[in-house]
């Protein structure tokens, strides 16, 4: 067999008669159109006498080239409590340094961070990088918000301001094909898919994905029973803060009777049995008590937060150690020579 290695000479008659040759072949062809949307042709079954092996490896099965510890589903059902955070810069540098520091799973968010789709892929591709599972806070309920973000393969998805049992089976119906729902299709060509690489995606994606409504009313509170019992619906997630101002207590989410709401909608869940906990720890409301309550998934940090706590920090230690060095200054003006600070390793 002739070495690929080489590079390949043809004559202008050879070249001429080639493309004769393909001409006529594509003539005579029952399929002379291919499909951008046509799934991959199949793969030559190598025990065939009919037919030649098949030089090429067959594409790997989704589930083994992707970990496990990217799917939360599988995770949950295994009693494992996540620990995540929320990603609201959409910067991929801070995505991927959270994945590499070992959270479970990062949300984000585009509700509230100032990204849409085409800025949270760049993220999607770092956390998959540091195989940790991405979910999609989606800025609204809606099937086009929704589609948009499920062709984009997030591990889960997030819903906002589920109020109702209605509002609920909407939103698990934006995540399904028909005839279990409304998801446009054009699974051949998308990341979902690995972009159609990934043949077992239409089998496997309704169990891979985890499906989140956020509860943040008091009107949602109020059916949190009937909401988390929706078929299809894996995660409750309490939104406090909104909750808090639903019930004209803005921003005092740890008001008493705030609390006593929130209580009674976690019990409702855990009561009911069919969706998992879902919350953010609160300086008042840690990420162990939570998990002492029955959450499974806990966020405890924004990327936001993160930074801006640790800038505020720095500033104000490099205004406090400069008040000290002039206090010091003053000292040896004034004869007294303070005690010299040794280096770490002397």
């Amino acid at each position: 067999m002739a070495s690929f290695s080489q590079p390949l000479s043809l004559s202008s008659a050879s070249l001429s008669t080639l493309r004769k040759s393909l001409y006529a072949s594509n003539a005579n062809s029952k399929t002379s159109s291919f499909s951008f949307l046509s799934p991959l042709p199949p793969i030559p079954n190598p025990s065939s006498k009919s037919q030649a092996p098949n030089v090429f490896p067959a594409p790997l099965d989704r589930r083994r080239r992707h970990q496990h510890g990217r799917h939360p589903p599988s995770r949950l059902k295994n009693g494992e409590t996540l620990y995540g955070i929320f990603l609201l810069t959409f910067s991929p540098t801070i995505a991927e340094i959270a994945g590499h520091a070992g959270y479970d799973f990062a949300v984000v968010d585009m509700e509230h961070g100032h990204g849409g789709i085409s800025s949270a892929l760049p993220c999607l591709h770092a956390l998959a990088a540091t195989n940790t599972a991405a979910i999609l806070r989606l800025p609204e309920s809606s099937a086009a918000w929704a589609k948009k973000a499920l062709d984009l393969g997030p591990q889960g998805i997030m819903f906002p301001m589920i109020d109702n049992p209605k509002l609920a089976r909407k939103a698990v119906s934006y995540c399904r094909f028909p005839p279990n729902g409304v998801r446009g299709s054009a699974h051949t060509i998308i990341r979902a898919s690995d972009y159609g690489i990934d043949e077992g995606y239409l089998s496997n994606y309704e169990e891979e994905l985890l499906i989140m409504c956020q509860v943040e009313s008091e009107e949602g509170v109020k059916k949190i029973d009937e909401i988390s019992s929706v078929d299809g619906v894996d995660c409750v997630q309490m939104g406090p803060t909104d909750l808090s101002a639903s019930m004209g207590y803005l921003w005092d989410p740890g008001h008493k009777k705030v609390k006593e709401a929130l209580r009674g909608a976690e019990k409702a869940v855990l009561k009911g049995g069919e969706a998992y906990l879902s919350g953010f720890a609160m300086p008042h409301d840690g990420a162990a008590e939570l998990r002492r309550r029955g959450y499974h998934m806990v966020a405890g940090a924004v990327d936001i937060g993160l930074f801006r706590n640790a800038a505020v920090e720095d500033v104000r230690k490099f205004k406090v150690r400069l008040e000290e060095e002039q206090e010091s200054d003053e000292e040896k003006e004034n004869g007294k020579v303070p005690a010299e600070e040794k280096y770490w390793s002397e």
